[in-house]
Formats: structure tokens, C-alpha cells, sequence
């Protein structure tokens, strides 16, 4: 596919088609104009001599320094190479290329006074697959993403490094020759706009989302698929319980779970039993209230993307009247609170996750299922240290959960004197979310285990498809196996799609 830049920017479906599916980038004639339009304003201040932060001024603290008009061009190469100071480990090739296509498109709403080439040469980095080597500490999420949008800008000058296909770092003028690409020179005010930017958090929280919600699908399977494993009941999930508690998110989680529910011989056994629990335990019998909030988080911090999707995060701006105004727009607290609160109902997500697995290893509250999950406890250890290794997990997801956006840590000479913390709190959330697949994992493969000691009653069809999945790589319970690869493979089935896939052509389609 391709995805055109227009000057009312793009759709959030677009940035995973490029950071993930690597669609083709295109800028649209409208958004050609919108630039040309702003860059002629910049023109004009340039020749009527005009004291502008960022065009005639140097930046942060040096704001009320003059540059002299033979040296603007050279101000903003330096301001490239001064502020491409990060370090540690390279962000992943999808988180670089979201925040590329999402520079291009503040380029596009055409307020930053750049020429057409400038975006034109980033999009020829999208779409040559040639992707910066962005280190994952530098930004403060001040002025937006400076250091790491200044590591993008600087491949544009033919300097920096290249991430490679096997993670080796490249020099970014071989790759560019390579590639047939020309660097470009800047000229003023372009440097300042390449780096003056929300785009790295908001490409980490956009793709986040996307992630989370898939998530908070697969959190409602195994919910479903534990309780059904430890004999629970459907009566709590009922749409009549829920009525009467209308928050959005708790409504949808109790209708996957009790449409996951229906057609099991294993619920079907117990429904007139008298000695069934009048109550399940908080953990079954919750899931749809901490899932449903963690949902009605996400759409929280998808309406704070929708928002930023659609905003300038550049400073100074143009306007269209010809004025050239100082702002504070690329300040990244909304997006920082987003992935903070975010990354909380994660948190919580995994946290009652491992409570069922836990239950449902546990003789004494699981329901007649063997300890562990093993049918030869004693020599055999079945599943107990796996819920340790989710134990463990969810503690990190405790400490991951606490707000990065609280630690701002003043800069640039006490101009900068107050910081979102809006990349940290993104990449953490990034973090808590891949946690979160394996907590999903451990329960996954608990529950299934669970299901297969419920024979010869049959599950539902989500737990039929759920044991086929995991069949064929953990087979049926038995003697302890070599764990590792198995909860790896786990991983990659709640990460994937193709269970809930074949889940949804079951019973219909989830939430």
C-alpha cells in the first residue's frame, strides 16, 4: 500500500503500514504547496532582517544570540551535530520509522518553513529502507524528541550512522551513496524544524496502542479459558450485570468472556452443582472491571494520539498572516500522561493474569486439578516455576508502571526548566506491553493444561482451538519438559493473530 502526506496529516492506521508493513511514502501536491507557502515567509524574514528564534537567533538558552546571515546555514548543521548526542542501544527499526513518516508529516501541515525537499529527502529514507541509527537515551521529551529527531536529520546531511539489516551501524554516507541519495544542505530554520518534535512518543504510544488492544483481546481468552479450566461460572458476565455498570470498556470484556464461555461441556457439568461456589474469586470473577478500565484507558490514550495526529508540535511556527511565533506545542506532557497511564493498565492487566495462573496451580483452590498442573506431582514440578517467572514479571511491570512524566530535571541554562519525560514514559510502555505478551503466554498455557486435565469433558470452541494451538509444540500433560521454547512459542501464539482469528470464526467476532 501506499500512504500519501497530505497537509491535514495522515490516518494513525498509517504508521504502523510504514514502521511495520514498510508501505510506500508519498508526499501529495497539496502538501508540496503547504510547504512552499511557509517557506516563502521564512524567505521574506530573512531579507527584511527580522530577529526570529531559530531563524536569525541561536536556540535554547542562546536564544537572544544574532546570527550573522552568512552563518544561519551553518547554524543549522551544528544544531544537528550538537544535538544528535544519544547513546545506549539503538530504538527498534519500527519505532525510527514511525517517528520519520510522523517529522514528514508535521513537515506537510506546512506551518515549519522548510522547502519540499527536506520532507522529500526523509520520505527517500522510508522508502529506500534506510533507517538512522536512533540511540535510546537523549530525549526529555522537552522540545520534543531533539536528540533522536537530530540523529534522523543528520543521515539526511550524509553524516551519522545507519541501522543494517543484521544491527551493525553503518556510516550514513556510504548508505546514502549506496542507496543512489544526494545528503542535502539545510538552510535556515530547517534544522530546528527536522528536531522540534513529538514524533518519537507519539509513534511509540500509537504503535502501543495498536499493540494493547490486540492484548486486551487476548487478556479476555485467557480469562475466559481459566475460569473455564477451574469450573467458574458465566452468571457474572452477563449483560444484565453489566447494564447496570455502564462503563464502556467493563461492557465489552464481560461480553468476550461470556461469549468464549458458551458451548462447554466442562461449564455445562457444574451449572446445577451444589457445592459450585456461590462467588468466584476476584480474580475470575473481576476480570471484565480491571480488562474493561485498561480498556477505557486505551481509549484515552488513543483520543490524546488522534489529537496529537493532527497537531503542529514545532517551534517557532509560521503562520499564515506571516508571523513567526515562539510556542510551547512540542512540549510532550499529554503524550507523556498518556503512556504513563497506559502502561498502569497494563500493569494491572498482567497483574490479575498471574493471580488465575496462580490459582489454577494451586490444589487447594484450583478444583480438583492435580497440583501444578502435573498429573505426577512430586517428581514432576509441572507448571510451578513458570508462574514464578510471571511472579517476577509482574513485579517488573509494578516498577515499569510508576509515572516516568513526574521526573522532569531541568535544561539548557534553566530555559528548559521544565520536561515531560514523554519519550522515557513511552518506551517503558513499550517494555510493559511485551511483558504483558508473556504473562498472557504463562496463562495461555496454564489454562490449556487446565482443559486438557478436564477430559473427556470437552471445552469450549475457544479452548478446543486454543489446545490445537499449543498441541503440537507442548503436547498434553505429562512428564516436566524443557519450558523455555515452549513459552516462547506461547508467546508468539498471543502475540500473532491467527488463533483469535480462528477463535472469532468460532463464536463471532471479539472486542
Amino acid at each position: 500500500m501506499n500512504v500519501i502526506v497530505e497537509p491535514n496529516g495522515i490516518a494513525p492506521a498509517d504508521i504502523a503500514a510504514v514502521a511495520r508493513a514498510d508501505a510506500r511514502v508519498e508526499l501529495s501536491p497539496a502538501a508540496v504547496e503547504a510547504m512552499q507557502v511557509s517557506r516563502a515567509i521564512v524567505d521574506d524574514i530573512e531579507r527584511d532582517g527580522r530577529p526570529v528564534y531559530g531563524v536569525s537567533t541561536g536556540f535554547g538558552a542562546l536564544a537572544n544570540t544574532f546570527i550573522a546571515p552568512q552563518r544561519r546555514a551553518e547554524l543549522q548543521h551544528a544544531l544537528i551535530r550538537s544535538h544528535a548526542s544519544g547513546v545506549g542501544a539503538p530504538m527498534p527499526r519500527e519505532v525510527v520509522r514511525a517517528m520519520m513518516l510522523l517529522r514528514v508529516r508535521s513537515l506537510a501541515l506546512g506551518h515549519s518553513g522548510v522547502r519540499p525537499l527536506v520532507a522529500q529527502a526523509m520520505v527517500d529514507l522510508l522508502n529506500h529502507d534506510i533507517t538512522p541509527w536512533v540511540p535510546e537515551h537523549g530525549s526529555l521529551g522537552a522540545s520534543g524528541d531533539l536528540a533522536p529527531l537530530a540523529h534522523c536529520a543528520l543521515v539526511l546531511m550524509g553524516e551519522g550512522w545507519v541501522l543494517g539489516k543484521d544491527g551493525a551501524r553503518l556510516e550514513g554516507a556510504d548508505v546514502l551513496h549506496a542507496a543512489g541519495l544526494t545528503p542535502i544542505t539545510l538552510s535556515s530554520k530547517e534544522g530546528l524544524a527536522l528536531i522540534n518534535g513529538t514524533d518519537g512518543m507519539l509513534g511509540m504510544l500509537q504503535l502501543a496502542c495498536d499493540d494493547f488492544a490486540h492484548l486486551c483481546t487476548m487478556a479476555d481468552v485467557t480469562a475466559a479459558l481459566s475460569i473455564e479450566a477451574m469450573l467458574g461460572t458465566d452468571k457474572p458476565f452477563h449483560h444484565s450485570i453489566h447494564d447496570i455498570r455502564p462503563h464502556p470498556g467493563q461492557g465489552v470484556s464481560a461480553a468476550n468472556i461470556y461469549k468464549l464461555l458458551q458451548g462447554s461441556a466442562i461449564m455445562d457439568s457444574h451449572r446445577d452443582d451444589l457445592e459450585h461456589a456461590v462467588q468466584d474469586a476476584y480474580s475470575m470473577r473481576c476480570a471484565p472491571q480491571v480488562a474493561g478500565a485498561a480498556r477505557d484507558t486505551l481509549e484515552f490514550a488513543r483520543t490524546i494520539a488522534a489529537r496529537e495526529l493532527i497537531s503542529l508540535a514545532d517551534n517557532p511556527v509560521v503562520l499564515p498572516d506571516g508571523r513567526v511565533e515562539s510556542t510551547g506545542n512540542f512540549h510532550g506532557a499529554p503524550l507523556g500522561f498518556a503512556a504513563d497511564f497506559l502502561a498502569i493498565a497494563a500493569a494491572e492487566i498482567g497483574s490479575i493474569s498471574e493471580r488465575r495462573v496462580d490459582r489454577l496451580l494451586d490444589v487447594t483452590r484450583s478444583r480438583q486439578l492435580p497440583p501444578f498442573l502435573s498429573p505426577d506431582a512430586g517428581v514432576n514440578s509441572g507448571l510451578m516455576i513458570a508462574q514464578y517467572t510471571a511472579a517476577g514479571i509482574v513485579a517488573e511491570n509494578r516498577r515499569l508502571a510508576s509515572p516516568a512524566s513526574v521526573d522532569t530535571i531541568p535544561t539548557s541554562g534553566m530555559q528548559e526548566d521544565h520536561v515531560s519525560m514523554g519519550w522515557a514514559a513511552a518506551k517503558k510502555l513499550r517494555t510493559v506491553l511485551d511483558n504483558l505478551t508473556s504473562l498472557l503466554a504463562v496463562e495461555l498455557l496454564a489454562a490449556v493444561r487446565g482443559l486438557q486435565l478436564r477430559a473427556p469433558l470437552a471445552p469450549s470452541p475457544a479452548g478446543r482451538l486454543a489446545i490445537a494451538a499449543l498441541v503440537p509444540f507442548a503436547g498434553a500433560p505429562g512428564p516436566d519438559i524443557f519450558l523455555a521454547p515452549v513459552l516462547e512459542q506461547v508467546r508468539a501464539v498471543v502475540g500473532g493473530r491467527d488463533l483469535l482469528t480462528a477463535i472469532e470464526a468460532e463464536v463471532g467476532a471479539l472486542r
